[in-house]
């Protein structure tokens, strides 16, 4: 097996608006999180996070402690959540296996434990998505799918931004040190998420979409609300955002997203909102 990792610098807000396109895709989006057999991460200064994946095919996948976590095992001082939007899989922590079937998410609190990656069939391979964040103690673990979740129904088609919210890997559901994970599926006809922005200056978010249809694509949206900028995306791609920078997006086509959060709150509803016709 093969573990690449690479870090992302923070960005102060006045410097990102200087950044043309090819500058925002290297700092901010994630291209490649799934290959075969190989685990793929991204270090970024925003809040410590990790964003990752774990294709494993023809052999099992070790989640490796990398050089800059400078610790005997990834979980030593870190909590992971983890979504399965492959085939069937499991995960192995310790003497403990855990089966995701597709869309369904696993909560791994810190310690030291290894945590390796596992597919049912490799002609239907699991795709294992990853956010992991700083811990100061151990949380249980446990497995979690929609019927779980704390489900949240939003917007409208006629506002073309009907979707359902599952809050998943959150302080409702489970108790974490800061990590907060879920998943927004939009509804046939519905392209625009997280909208009106928002704002949450004391944590940061990464975005994963997918269920991306073929020759369809993302425009995720980033920037302090009166400066905004764009980058586009396909599917199985991740975009890192800063706490001074808005999140949301609009797509060709309906589509899936899991979104992750680190930080020191753990206040899903604190959001300073923008108006969308002050949005620059």
């Amino acid at each position: 097996m093969k573990t690449n990792y690479e870090l992302r610098y923070a960005a102060h807000p006045e410097d990102a608006k200087s950044y043309d396109t090819k500058r925002l895709r290297r700092d901010f989006l994630i291209k490649n999180v799934f290959s075969e057999d190989e685990v793929n991460m991204v270090y970024s200064m925003y809040d410590r996070m990790i964003v990752g994946g774990a294709m494993p095919v023809n052999e099992t996948l070790h989640l490796e402690a990398i050089d800059p976590l400078k610790q005997p095992v990834f979980l030593h001082s870190r909590e992971i959540g983890i979504y399965n939007v492959g085939g069937k899989g499991k995960v192995k922590v310790g003497d403990d296996v855990f089966e995701l079937d597709y869309k369904e998410a696993l909560y791994l609190g810190s310690g030291d434990r290894e945590v390796y990656f596992e597919s049912m069939d490799a002609g239907n391979p699991a795709k294992f998505y990853f956010n992991s964040a700083t811990a100061h103690r151990n949380y249980p673990d446990k497995k979690i799918t929609k019927d779980n979740a704390v489900v949240a129904e939003m917007g409208s088609l006629e506002t073309s931004n009907h979707r359902k919210i599952n809050k998943m890997i959150v302080n409702q559901v489970l108790p974490t040190c800061q990590l907060q994970m879920g998943m927004t599926e939009l509804a046939p006809g519905s392209v625009w998420n997280t909208m009106p922005a928002h704002v949450h200056s004391r944590r940061m978010e990464a975005y994963f979409y997918f269920e991306v249809k073929e020759g369809q694509a993302v425009c995720h949206f980033m920037g302090e609300p009166q400066e905004t900028r764009h980058i586009w995306m396909k599917n199985e791609q991740a975009v890192l955002s800063p706490e001074w920078s808005i999140h949301s997006a609009a797509a060709t086509c309906n589509y899936t997203f899991i979104w992750g959060m680190a930080g020191e709150n753990l206040d899903y509803g604190d959001q300073d909102f923008s108006k969308i016709e002050d949005l620059k």
